[in-house]
């Protein structure tokens, strides 16, 4: 199938090439043209195209997408009259729900620049990165107004909020109140969305994100990931993490009915399916794993038939959990492997997961993936070296004005991997997460993966420290299963029929739970030490 033919396919698929009342489709064209791909054009074109169609249930009931828009723009001028411009920076601290939306595209419609902030942040680090980024608003919700107490009252608004006659601030959904509900003029400049790296070493880098310029990776993703139009979608993964943020963006030219939480709850998660016949999950890795791990009983109680697709990504996969999960509910794991700075690498379906247990998938559509050594050679097939990658989702560096290192137009992931004869990539683990022990390089995902398939262990994570005879090993922080009572001499035996001796962990910690941010990702610096 030539580009053309794939193209069409596409938007066939996603519903945007879709028969539909000429005045509804000659408005939604209109906000297309006006306000170039991105968020708002989406969400005002969803608007035009299915006013009465539900946009989002939340913790707070149902809006649909007329309500929605109308509720952006009466925030737009909310921003606009307390002086806000565009290029202004204001910060966003919130979880899933409908005022997270309206704040995001508000202020880029607004042409501001929005800071998404980690809801785990601490009250140091939240200070540290509003003064870095020069924040002249922070919109919160109220469960952290007591981490900018030191703020002035005048530059918060309170997103969701519990209790708001209580509130000593303003919340979104007072100041709206009677403000004008019409469309917005386009601003002079762009908005800009910074989303903060992961920081599970350290603060978090701004990323900035720039949206795209065409229909181009929106046609890629749904290419890999065959989301279908008017489906209704559950996003469990957070929205100021780029995962969540790509999907709920994206989908908005498919037209979905969104559900979204606050806080992700397995079984919350599978009565929604059952309830609103969900075809689409999007979550980070952890998130299968509670629901792989709920007790049998309570699973069964749902039926999740319509799911068809899972879309994951944040963090690898570990072990067989992704078996385990299509195995109890559908097989529809379609795992996204990328970072906040490089968008896709590869995207593996349910097949490719089945067949190769531990891949990271498929290069996509006008997506370029190679494996360079040091040196920038490229590796043959087999071959592990460092990822690089270029697509259509351009970077757009640091805030602090670095970027990613590049070589011959390629950015490099600082992951390394290796295809396999049949073009599927896998991933051993970060540049600087490999160690050599006994002059071997070793990688903390083997072991990862060994002990994860133990029935014994719940979740676990690998790193490497210093040692005396074999220069660095391996060291393993385990959680067990309830009412397990494995030992680290068990497991340590275990990893020794399963692993090379290399990878054969020097000791392994019992935990009650592992230190993990919102995408689900370990946060090493936060593991206590091992000797």
């Amino acid at each position: 199938m030539g580009d053309l033919g794939y193209k069409v396919k596409v938007l066939r698929q996603i519903g945007l090439i879709k028969a539909a009342p000429p005045g509804r489709l000659f408005g939604a064209v209109k906000q297309l043209k006006k306000w170039g791909p991105g968020l708002p054009a989406g969400i005002n074109a969803a608007a035009r195209r299915y006013p009465n169609q539900i946009a989002i249930i939340d913790d707070e009931g149902e809006i649909t997408y007329s309500e929605l828009i109308a509720q952006i723009n009466q925030f737009t001028e909310v921003l606009r009259e307390r002086g806000l411009q565009p290029g202004d920076s204001i910060a966003l601290l919130a979880r899933n729900h409908r005022y997270f939306v309206i704040a995001l595209v508000a202020i880029i419609q607004l042409g501001a620049r929005i800071l998404l902030l980690n809801t785990m942040a601490s009250k140091a680090q939240l200070t540290d990165l509003a003064e870095r980024e020069g924040a002249e608003l922070l919109i919160l919700d109220e469960e952290f107004l007591p981490l900018v107490d030191e703020v002035r009252r005048s530059r918060l608004i309170a997103a969701w909020a519990d209790n708001p006659e209580a509130l000593e601030v303003p919340t979104i959904a007072n100041l709206i109140v009677g403000k004008p509900k019409g469309d917005q003029e386009v601003p002079e400049r762009k908005g800009e969305i910074v989303i903060f790296t992961s920081g599970t070493t350290g603060l978090p880098k701004g990323a900035k994100r720039r949206e795209p310029d065409d229909l181009l990776p929106l046609i890629t993703y749904y290419g890999a990931i065959p989301v279908e139009g008017n489906s209704t979608m559950i996003v469990a993964a957070p929205l100021f993490h780029s995962w969540g943020l790509l999907n709920y963006g994206f989908a908005q030219t498919t037209v979905p009915t969104v559900i979204l939480r606050r806080r992700f709850d397995p079984e919350q998660t599978l009565a929604d399916i059952e309830k609103y016949k969900a075809e689409v999950l999007v979550v980070v890795p952890l998130m299968i794993q509670r629901m792989a791990n709920l007790p049998e009983a309570d699973a069964e109680k749902y039926n999740v038939s319509s799911l068809k697709i899972t879309a994951s990504s944040g963090s690898a996969l570990a072990g067989d959990m992704p078996i385990r999960f299509m195995d109890r509910y559908t097989d529809s794991i379609y795992n996204f492997y990328g970072a906040t700075e490089t968008s896709w690498v590869s995207i593996a379906s349910p097949q490719d997961l089945r067949d190769a247990p531990g891949t990271a998938g498929r290069v996509p559509w006008r997506t370029e993936v190679k494996i360079l050594d040091s040196e920038g050679n490229e590796l043959p097939t087999g071959e592990i070296g460092v990822i690089h990658v270029i697509n259509d989702m351009p970077f757009g560096g640091y805030t602090d004005g670095r970027s990613k290192a590049v070589h011959g137009g390629l950015i490099d992931t600082g992951d390394l991997g290796y295809f396999d004869e049949q073009g599927r990539l896998f991933v051993s683990g970060r540049d600087d997460d490999m160690i050599i022990s006994g002059g071997e390089n070793v990688f903390p995902r083997e072991l990862e993966d060994c002990l994860s398939d133990h029935p014994d262990v719940s979740d676990v994570v690998v790193t490497g420290i210093a040692d005396a005879e074999w220069g660095q090993r391996l060291v393993a922080y385990v959680v067990l299963e309830e009412g397990s009572y494995a030992t680290e001499a068990s497991l340590i035996a275990y990893a020794k029929e399963n692993v090379p001796r290399f990878a054969v962990p020097k000791a392994i910690a019992m935990l009650d739970e592992l230190p993990r941010n919102p995408t689900g990702k370990v946060m090493k610096r936060m593991l206590p030490p091992i000797e």
